[in-house]
């Protein structure tokens, strides 16, 4: 920037105050708090972790999607509840290399796909959780309830489910239909690193864009929002569940090989749940009451929560790589299903092949059309 682009002399020893010569002004300009540090970390920090994540969860809920409609028999309440919960989390991995991009460059994909990555990505988040809550509510029919809880558990898997998970999801994605755009910044910020002077480059960001007059009022809102019904009502739901049917587990001297199994994996859920969503709650908690100066500012705290909630942000989207081994993968019938699967399908692949050695040369077509045939028997 040229020296003409300054509105004053910039000097050494930093006594200059305009306000003294302008006093109707009466400016205050903030001290520069090093946004570029943080900047720098998310773009590296983030497009790899939201990379790895996507990468798992891709593999992972696809798995547990083709397993599940490999198969012929009636679904149980558990399975459309893995169903449901792996649409969701497949959904929003899919959203990750937008916002990696993103995170590392700039926003390159304009205001339609800004809108519905932001959608999609408000929708899955909120009906990943709610489907989680839904999961430990049957598990306690089941377990604690056994003898007549039946009907509940069908009633919750067939249409409450739509309800309480799916509808409440599509209305918290009304923010992002009127105030996520695409903008373009051009900032003028800069950061004093040992007496040299850096700006950050302009970028075009996707977000939510609140009105100028209320956007402080809009942000709390809708962070409180965001802790309440993606943690907060969920996470009592999961805890008071899971904590009865340990209790009744707990109980009794019958099958006690099986009670540990079914104790160490309700525990493993519980921790699972809190550990990747409570350190990233917390954080957004504590930046929305330093935005209303409830806890006093400084530098070096901002710049420790940003990079507090940049690392649990991310740490809360490895929930959804888990969810497949946790609600999946542990269970003894799907790990069967899916070996059945696996080896069908190993099974098939080799008699086309041994179909297509014994007719010899034959047209690409109509192999294509055979095996998919053959795997979808």
């Amino acid at each position: 920037m040229a020296e003409d682009d300054y509105p004053f002399e910039y000097s050494d020893n930093n006594t200059y105050n305009i306000s003294e010569e302008f006093p109707e002004l009466d400016l205050f300009i903030p001290e520069p708090c090093g946004q570029l540090l943080s900047s720098n970390f998310n773009k590296v920090f983030l497009p790899t972790v939201y990379g790895i994540i996507f990468i798992l969860g891709i593999i992972g809920n696809g798995l547990v999607i083709a397993v599940m409609g490999y198969q012929k028999k009636v679904k149980t309440m558990t399975d459309k509840y893995r169903v449901h919960l792996s649409v969701a989390d497949l959904l929003f991995v899919l959203t990750l290399p937008f916002w990696a991009v993103d995170a590392a460059k700039t926003w390159y994909f304009g205001g339609f796909l800004c809108v519905s990555v932001h959608v999609i990505y408000t929708l899955n988040l909120y009906s990943s959780v709610l489907i989680l809550a839904f999961i430990s509510l049957d598990r306690y029919l089941a377990i604690v309830h056994a003898t007549n809880s039946q009907a509940k558990r069908k009633l919750l898997a067939n249409k409450v489910i739509y309800i309480a998970v799916w509808l409440p999801a599509t209305i918290l994605t009304v923010p992002d239909l009127v105030f996520a755009r695409v903008q373009d910044v051009k900032s003028s910020n800069y950061l004093f690193v040992e007496d040299s002077m850096e700006s950050t480059d302009s970028r075009t960001i996707c977000q939510r864009i609140y009105p100028g007059s209320s956007s402080l009022i809009w942000t709390v809102v809708f962070r409180f929002q965001h802790i309440l019904v993606g943690f907060v009502l969920p996470g009592l739901v999961i805890l008071v569940c899971y904590c009865i049917i340990i209790s009744k587990l707990s109980q009794g001297a019958k099958g006690q090989v099986l009670k540990k199994k079914a104790l160490k994996t309700t525990v493993i859920l519980i921790i699972c749940f809190f550990g990747c969503w409570l350190p990233y709650c917390t954080g957004i908690f504590l930046d929305t009451l330093i935005m209303l100066d409830v806890v006093r500012s400084s530098c070096q705290l901002q710049q420790a929560v940003e990079t507090w909630i940049s690392i649990t942000e991310a740490l809360a989207y490895f929930h959804c790589c888990l969810n497949p081994i946790l609600y999946a993968f542990l269970g003894v019938k799907f790990n069967k299903t899916a070996r059945s699967t696996l080896t069908n399908s190993s099974k098939s692949s080799q008699k086309v092949t041994l179909m297509a050695k014994k007719r010899g040369q034959i047209s690409s077509v109509s192999t294509e059309s055979e095996s998919s045939s053959v795997l979808t028997s």
